[in-house]
């Protein structure tokens, strides 16, 4: 009998930055019995489901769901609106930025990198003049979309997609702006309206506290007409089919059901609490790690506080310090996991999540056990970062709850 009991006692602690930690609550609404897909219980899920992830997009316009990862998404939101051999602007702050340029390629469009020289490029958010200055150089407008990430989960950057809408608008460039906010939406302040995007790619996973599986485009006017025109093979991913049929709240293919149920109850608790609260919520446990990492002595792998994320912190480690071997004995000795540097920065820097069903104590634990396993793997720490952390929260109260709708 194959055994998957890996955490025999205690609570395990996820502190990878997503999948997240998962709220009883919505794995007891993914419990519900299935239903019928194509029966009117359905339907008034699906309704409610498609007019609650508005909110959190802050849209008013469609937003689909496909039964699907983030990489997904990525794809769908390219195969609606371009065609082969477009002219595609990806702005690289990370991996997962680089691997949405690797699936581009792969579908045939022309991609153009564009990011910061040398080392440190990923330690930096999305320069927005340097997109400006490059548009405004395509007098034939030949670039018909720019891609950047919102959340880089690799890294720990957040990065200002109102300020790319306005080098946009400022190129006077009609470039289509898609934007990953994959480990953004539920976590950090997200508008896709007001900032003017025209697909945002989301996933289940991360701030919205849900098991990987679902994943989200939410579109702009200017994204459907484009899709009318875009020639990219495309059925599954299609839009047109989803949109007409969500109009009566169910979809032209078979729907996750459970993962719906669940949704809908994430929805609900972020909603409940009110997004503001939500947001404060994961800036004020973003600092009170960050204090701890200070207080260690070690690099945040963000160079620019001004672009810290509110999701993750990636530690760098010192010079002859493989930060994977750090990572293994935290996992081994105190059942904590952590992120992984991805890219040309694995064994570099491990990753802290600070996002999902955490408090003020699970984000302790997680940085004792990162203190603990950082001293036995022969760091030398420059003072507690356990201490640092209980210092901020003590001092800093976290807000209470409206507990009205935002």
């Amino acid at each position: 009998m194959l055994m998957l009991d890996f955490h025999p006692t205690g609570r395990h602690f996820l502190q990878i930055p997503g999948p997240s930690p998962v709220p009883d609550r919505v794995l007891r609404a993914m419990s519900y019995p299935t239903i019928d897909h194509r029966g009117p219980e359905f339907g008034v899920l699906g309704l409610k489901v498609l007019a609650d992830v508005q909110r959190l997009f802050k849209t008013r316009q469609p937003v689909i769901i496909y039964p699907a990862s983030g990489t997904g998404a990525w794809e769908a939101a390219l195969v609606n609106t371009l065609s082969a051999g477009d002219h595609v602007l990806m702005y690289e702050t990370g991996h997962f930025a680089a691997l949405w340029n690797k699936l581009a390629v792969r579908l045939g469009l022309k991609t153009e990198v564009m990011g910061l020289p040398g080392p440190d490029a990923w330690r930096h958010g999305v320069r927005a003049d340097l997109i400006e200055e490059r548009l405004k150089a395509d007098t034939a407008h030949s670039i018909k979309a720019v891609c950047v990430v919102h959340n880089e989960t690799s890294t720990g950057v957040t990065s200002n997609i109102a300020a790319v809408r306005k080098a946009i608008d400022a190129a006077k460039h009609p470039a289509l702006l898609l934007v990953d906010t994959i480990s953004g939406l539920g976590s950090a302040d997200y508008r896709h309206d007001d900032w003017g995007v025209d697909v945002s790619i989301s996933g289940s996973q991360k701030g919205l506290m849900l098991p990987p599986g679902i994943s989200f485009n939410a579109l702009s006017v200017k994204a459907i007409e484009a899709s009318k025109k875009a020639t990219l093979p495309k059925a599954f991913w299609a839009w047109d089919e989803i949109i007409e049929m969500n109009k009566t709240g169910f979809w032209p293919t078979t729907p996750n059901t459970n993962l719906l149920y669940a949704l809908s109850e994430a929805c609900d608790m972020l909603l409940e609490h009110g997004l503001d609260a939500v947001f404060a919520r994961h800036q004020r446990w973003a600092e009170g790690v960050r204090s701890a990492v200070r207080a260690w002595g070690l690099q945040i792998q963000c160079a620019d506080a001004a672009v810290y994320s509110p999701i993750l912190t990636g530690v760098m480690t010192p010079e002859g310090i493989d930060a994977d071997a750090v990572r293994k004995i935290i996992h081994e000795r105190f059942d904590c996991s952590l992120g992984t540097g991805l890219g040309k920065i694995k064994g570099k820097m491990f990753r802290i999540g600070h996002l999902g069903d955490s408090n003020d104590l699970t984000l302790l634990a997680a940085l004792a056990g990162c203190e603990m396993g950082l001293k036995l793997a022969g760091v030398k720490l420059a003072g507690s970062g356990v201490q640092a952390a209980m210092d901020y929260f003590s001092s800093h109260a976290a807000a209470v709850p409206s507990r009205k709708a935002a």
